[in-house]
């Protein structure tokens, strides 16, 4: 979604994350997650009103108006930080409507990894958001309850809060539950893989997904990591699928490229070339 956005847009995107950065490394005592959750809650708004985001995003209307109509649709519903900052992104040019609550969005996200990454869980929540994704794939049942289109959000967010109940962090739970409650236009494996990279990006760093006959040991992950983190001059972080049809070797796939070092895919190349 943020990624698409071009133009005045792509460069009012950075300015609103460092509004948030600025609000997060100054304001004392703001809780990242309340920011974050409050967030999200204005993106519901936009998303729900197509006359409000093209109010807020009309080039024709000085942003000290935009930022004065976010204040009266948003105020005593949201904490004064929180309104200051939504104030401050409306100020900005938006090539698109939908371009602003988009970036609202991205800034959720941010805020919520933000406090993973306060608490030191931040790997924690990439690698379960990584395994909801993996189970669900693998649940045909349960997918089909996700992402039921005829049941509202709120049975949706409540069976994702009974799944995770004391097995996930409450970051994780948030941003699974807006996966699977508010898609937002995407398939729940999209917006899932949208989270873990928008997670990784926090501590810029890239995620690598590996599939591996077998699971890979400690040692092994952190000899690929190395390798992977030495050829993209960014930290890599590892998802690890084990996937027996693979035969041998590892398949990796990192920023939409993969490397498939894989015995199945070699056995295949050379049936290919016999054949042929």
């Amino acid at each position: 979604m943020a990624g698409s956005m071009q133009g005045a847009s792509r460069e009012s995107l950075a300015a609103a994350r460092a509004r948030l950065d600025t609000l997060l490394s100054t304001a004392t005592g703001e809780d990242p997650l309340a920011i974050g959750s409050q967030l999200f809650a204005v993106v519901d708004v936009l998303d729900a009103q197509a006359a409000v985001r093209a109010a807020l995003t009309d080039p024709a209307r000085s942003g000290e108006d935009k930022a004065q109509l976010a204040a009266t649709l948003l105020g005593g519903k949201i904490d004064g930080a929180v309104l200051d900052l939504v104030g401050g992104v409306v100020r900005e040019r938006w090539s698109r409507p939908r371009d602003l609550p988009d970036a609202l969005a991205d800034l959720s996200v941010q805020a919520v990894a933000t406090a993973a990454e306060r608490r030191a869980v931040l790997d924690a929540v990439e690698d379960d958001l990584f395994r909801f994704g993996q189970i669900v794939t693998g649940a045909p049942q349960l997918r089909a309850a996700l992402t039921d289109r005829a049941v509202p959000s709120a049975p949706k967010q409540r069976l994702v809060d009974d799944l995770l109940a004391g097995k996930a962090s409450p970051e994780a739970t948030l941003l699974l539950g807006r996966a699977v409650a508010h898609p937002r236009g995407r398939s729940l494996e999209d917006g899932l893989a949208d989270l873990v990279r928008e997670v990784a990006e926090r501590r810029r760093r890239l995620t690598a997904t590996v599939v591996a006959a077998v699971p890979l040991t400690q040692a092994q992950r952190e000899r690929l990591a190395a390798v992977l983190s030495a050829q993209r001059g960014k930290q890599v972080h590892l998802n690890v699928v084990v996937d027996p049809e693979v035969v041998g070797g590892v398949k990796v796939t990192i920023d939409d490229e993969v490397v498939d070092g894989t015995m199945a895919t070699r056995l295949d190349e050379a049936r290919r070339r016999l054949a042929g």
